[in-house]
């Protein structure tokens, strides 16, 4: 395998660098001096500076290119007014991290903390913890002995951020931007779920291990597991593709090829070479949704992928290496199929470690009304027109969409579904009620199957106390309500009712009254026998 390429990153030191004539020889001078050591060849020399010191740049890199004449020096212009400004260099070093072609693959990227204000070394320091430069720092020292014209001594640092607490905090930002960019923006505002999302960040940029999306359908696992992936290659972390595949498309023969490549002739059809998806992961991240519909076959052949990163391809006799990293996703219960066999235990267990359950959108009701600004933000940025509802309208999708005759069953698909439907049918950009009304009714029928499946008697709580009403019930209360009225509808009389609803508790009384019961409760809400039975 090739060795890397060296490269220093550091700014000239307009002192400790700055020394003219034959005499600077004999100066102990960090740029110079680091590319002086003759167990240390260094490619190139990225050379940062600010203020008028192009001349003293150009001295340097003339004695770099004396003692060193394989050395590259790279001079960069930094703009900051003040060296010492702890936002000016942050944002100057940021800037320049942003733009610079890192190349981990083949190049060592040393940052140079030796010389520049306590500041720029601070924030360097900084910047390679929170790996926007994807590096190690190294610090350099004068010769023990002055003028002994020696190029002194040089230490790589292993990074301790301990000591810096409180310098750490001003820069927490940039890990909100993190969470943030997980998020897409979207302000969510579910504790869990932003708490969740949180360690998602910290673990994405310090952990390359395999992560487990638990969640039904359209809960975003796939759009996560991408937005994690993007943060990782902004943060230099991974070089490589997001390869996506869903394992529930696999069938029979073709699922190992798909997965691990073949080669030509392995098999009847396999007239080439095939990589096969996880050698397409190397050095990225593959994302395996519905992972538990595998075989066990392909189980087997994943786990020795993931410990050993060698894999053989079907009717190949030599390994192939891929290091990628796996982000698993399920809707399943991958517990319950281990214990009923259909999943190997070994491999449960190396994919869960890291382990999060997406909530579906029902159970993230807070959730709704940003992600619905977020979606139609969305839907007019990709058709040029702004797209909003009338003060009516929006209140009246919102009762809708947070009551609980919304199921929610594709979750954030029929969400945003919903909101493509009302905002193409938006004249001049304005949602009006008829709109969402037609929505909900559309939505409603979309649902009925479903509601049929969760019980035959399904009540719709707004057909009996209407949407205001309905709007002010916790969910816990209109969860309650709906299966008590569900037996009043089955119920012949309001005495049946009762004695179906309360036939374990009156056993207990002396005298029980179980219509009167049922007719306290239901008075609680305003509502009376003849409303509900008529219902």
């Amino acid at each position: 395998m090739k060795k890397k390429s060296t490269v220093v990153i550091g700014f000239v030191g307009t002192k400790l660098d700055n020394y003219r004539g034959p005499s600077r020889w004999d100066k102990w001078r960090p740029s110079v001096a680091l590319t002086q050591h003759p167990d240390l060849s260094i490619a190139r020399f990225e050379l940062l500076y600010n203020g008028p010191y192009e001349k003293l740049v150009d001295e340097v890199a003339a004695d770099i290119g004396a003692v060193s004449p394989d050395t590259q020096v790279v001079p960069h212009a930094l703009e900051m007014r003040d060296a010492w400004d702890f936002e000016e260099v942050y944002g100057a070093l940021f800037d320049f991290a942003k733009r610079y072609p890192f190349d981990p693959d083949h190049e060592d990227y040393w940052i140079h903390i030796t010389t520049g204000t306590h500041v720029v070394q601070i924030c360097m320091f900084l910047m390679t913890e929170a790996r926007f430069f994807p590096g190690r720092l190294v610090q350099t020292s004068p010769p023990r002995s002055p003028g002994a014209g020696t190029p002194g001594s040089y230490a790589l640092i292993d990074l301790d951020l301990s000591r810096y607490d409180q310098i750490a905090q001003r820069f927490s930002r940039e890990q909100m931007e993190g969470v943030a960019f997980l998020k897409s923006g979207i302000a969510t505002r579910n504790a869990e779920f932003n708490a969740m999302i949180d360690e998602i960040e910290r673990v994405a940029i310090r952990s390359r291990a395999p992560m487990l999306l638990m969640g039904p359908t359209g809960a975003g696992k796939s759009f996560l597991a991408r937005r994690i992936y993007e943060l990782k290659k902004a943060r230099h972390q991974v070089d490589g593709r997001f390869v996506e595949l869903n394992c529930a498309t696999l069938h029979g023969d073709g699922a190992a090829s798909t997965l691990f490549g073949h080669i030509k002739g392995a098999f009847t059809g396999a007239a080439s070479d095939r990589p096969g998806l996880l050698k397409s992961a190397h050095k990225g991240v593959l994302f395996l949704d519905e992972i538990g519909e595998l075989g066990a076959d392909e189980q087997a052949m994943l786990l020795k992928a993931i410990e050993d990163k060698r894999f053989l391809p079907v009717g190949s006799d030599h390994e192939v290496q891929s290091d990628f990293q796996l982000i698993a996703g399920t809707n399943r219960d991958l517990s319950q199929d281990v214990v009923a066999g259909r999943f190997r235990e070994d491999l449960y267990a190396r994919i869960n470690l890291w382990t999060y359950a997406l909530p579906g959108l029902r159970e993230r009701a807070e959730d709704i009304e940003p992600n619905l600004d977020y979606l139609l933000a969305q839907f007019g940025e990709e058709h040029g027109q702004m797209v909003r509802f009338n003060r009516e309208a929006r209140a009246r999708f919102m009762r809708f969409a947070r009551s609980p005759e919304a199921l929610w069953s594709g979750n954030f698909r029929d969400l945003w579904a919903s909101v493509t439907r009302m905002a193409t049918l938006a004249q001049s950009g304005r949602i009006i009620e008829a709109i969402v009304a037609d929505e909900i009714a559309r939505l409603q029928r979309l649902w009925r199957p479903r509601l049929a499946r969760n019980g035959e008697h399904a009540v719709a709580l707004d057909a009996v106390m209407g949407e205001e009403a309905v709007s002010q019930l916790d969910l816990f209360d209109a969860l309650q309500l709906e299966g008590v009225l569900k037996i009043c509808r089955q119920s012949k009389s309001l005495s049946d009712a009762g004695r179906k609803l309360f036939g374990v508790s009156r056993d207990a009384k002396a005298k029980p009254n179980d219509a009167d019961r049922l007719k306290k409760y239901l008075a609680r809400f305003g509502l009376s026998w003849d409303q509900v039975s008529a219902a």
